[in-house]
């Protein structure tokens, strides 16, 4: 089953969320580098979201804005 990623901002707190699944109590949670944590399944280790907190801070530096992640993406197709 392919899973879609949803991107959701919270201004206020300025973090951009990813999801593949919904967030829920029981996943693990992880700091992968300053300012990025992800999310965990607690069953298979696989990442199912991650939050990059202080965002918009990170887009006004100079150096390059990259996600320590893996993806494989395809184009969605009508189910």
């Amino acid at each position: 089953m392919s899973e879609r990623l949803t991107f959701k901002y919270n201004r206020e707190a300025d973090i951009l969320y990813v999801n593949t699944v919904p967030p829920y109590p029981e996943q693990e949670s992880e700091e992968l580098e300053d300012e990025i944590i992800i999310r965990l399944n607690p069953k298979t280790g696989k990442v199912e979201n991650f939050e990059v907190l202080f965002f918009t801070s990170r887009l006004l530096r100079s150096e390059l804005f990259s996600l320590p992640v893996i993806a494989d993406l395809r184009q969605a197709t009508a189910e």
